[in-house]
């Protein structure tokens, strides 16, 4: 089989762990697998590198930040292919250059084009272990990219998807897709699949478990993906097509902490304003979320949606360039947002009704609310983040 493993930052965190990685990638090497391992910065790397670049600058240039933040995966691949060497076996480390991963130039969060594999087939034919340099790639003009937070994931699934590889193993510090944070709610239980659409809205509203990219193009490229522990041989979750599945009225719970509310008061009520509104954010590269707008009264409107946090500044300025001077620009940057998603949804009725329940039960106000096919996201105060997130988990009984 043709396996490429990932092993996240704590997987990595430090000289003794890369050591147990190494040992566990032999294992696979053992039985005979052709084997690209995708690595992530050391745990506490890429921040450290991301304050040693505040010291000079509050908003440094992309491209210099790029070439910074890079340098965090390399040094892991070079120090796995060494330990490798050293233990016998014939491994080889490359950068994201040479693993010829091509991106746009869209700097600290840059898309996949294509991926070059042939430095990396030769490398295999040639009985290697090729260890790359997750998170990052280079832009037609040569230019080091990085691909966002979570970005060895992205890195991973695309090169599983170029080498049409049997199997696109997750490595992380914890056993795989829980339906909830264990460390919010303790009765959470470990899934043993989900569905690729699942996984995508777990992994957008909040899941830490796999970057939301990752899962797109894990579906889009068809990709086996399974996600387990690094510290143990516990069985991890099979991420996977939904056809033949079970289909549960909900999988799972999701906590995104990092979320802000913009509100627009007495925007003026027209056609086209929200297109103007939301191409200006797009034209900053901000990601927008939830999205709600009142009746017009009076030739006037609100309209507020939601951002992540970092990019509350930048959304709140970039409105104020737009907007007439009677439109009030609010922000508030203390609420979260918990979603519930689950496949079963599209079949059964009621799972709104019982989600509104369960938080008026625990007198929690809600602010917002955005629905899918398979999900449920409701923006609420972020001291009752965690209490709503138990809520939900109980009331739609995922503890059994």
């Amino acid at each position: 089989m043709l396996i490429v493993q990932k092993y996240g930052g704590t997987s990595v965190g430090s000289l003794e762990r890369i050591e147990a990685v190494a040992n566990r990638v032999i294992e696979s090497a053992k039985q005979g697998h052709q084997l690209v391992v995708v690595v992530s910065a050391m745990s506490g790397v890429t921040n450290t590198l991301i304050e040693q670049a505040q010291y000079f600058s509050p908003n440094p240039n992309g491209k210099d930040m790029d070439m910074l933040l890079s340098s965090g995966e390399r040094v892991t691949s070079a120090l796995l292919s060494i330990a490798l060497n050293e233990k016998g076996f014939n491994a080889i480390s490359f950068s994201g250059r040479k693993a010829g991963i091509i991106t746009d130039s869209v700097f600290t969060k840059a898309r996949i084009s294509y991926i070059d594999s042939r430095a990396i087939k030769e490398a295999l034919n040639e009985g290697k272990i090729v260890v790359i340099a997750g998170f990052q790639g280079v832009d037609e003009e040569g230019n080091v990219t990085t691909l966002g937070r979570g970005g060895s994931d992205l890195s991973a699934v695309a090169v599983a998807g170029a080498l049409n590889a049997d199997l696109c193993e997750i490595y992380t510090d914890v056993d795989g897709v829980y339906t909830t944070d264990p460390r919010i709610e303790p009765k959470a239980k470990k899934l043993d699949k989900i569905s690729y659409e699942e996984m995508l809205e777990l992994a957008s509203l909040g899941a830490k478990v796999l970057q939301n990219r990752s899962v797109e193009l894990a579906k889009k490229l068809n990709v086996n993906l399974v996600t387990r522990s690094s510290f143990n041989n516990n069985q991890g979750t099979n991420i996977t097509k939904e056809d033949g599945m079970e289909k549960a009225l909900v999988s799972g719970i999701a906590l995104d902490k990092n979320q802000a509310r913009v509100t627009l008061r007495n925007v003026e009520d027209k056609p086209g304003i929200a297109a103007e509104i939301f191409s200006v954010l797009a034209d900053e590269n901000i990601n927008v979320d939830m999205i709600i707008q009142n009746v017009g009264v009076d030739g006037a409107t609100n309209l507020g949606f939601t951002v992540p946090q970092n990019e509350l500044e930048l959304a709140k300025n970039a409105m104020k360039k737009i907007l007439h001077a009677d439109t009030i620009v609010e922000s508030d940057s203390a609420v979260v947002k918990v979603s519930i998603v689950g496949v079963g949804m599209k079949s059964h009725s009621g799972v709104a009704s019982r989600a509104f329940k369960a938080l008026a039960d625990e007198n929690i106000n809600i602010g917002m609310i955005s629905t899918s096919e398979i999900k449920i996201s409701m923006i609420v105060h972020e001291k009752y983040g965690e209490l709503a997130v138990r809520a939900l988990h109980e009331c739609y009984e995922l503890d059994k």
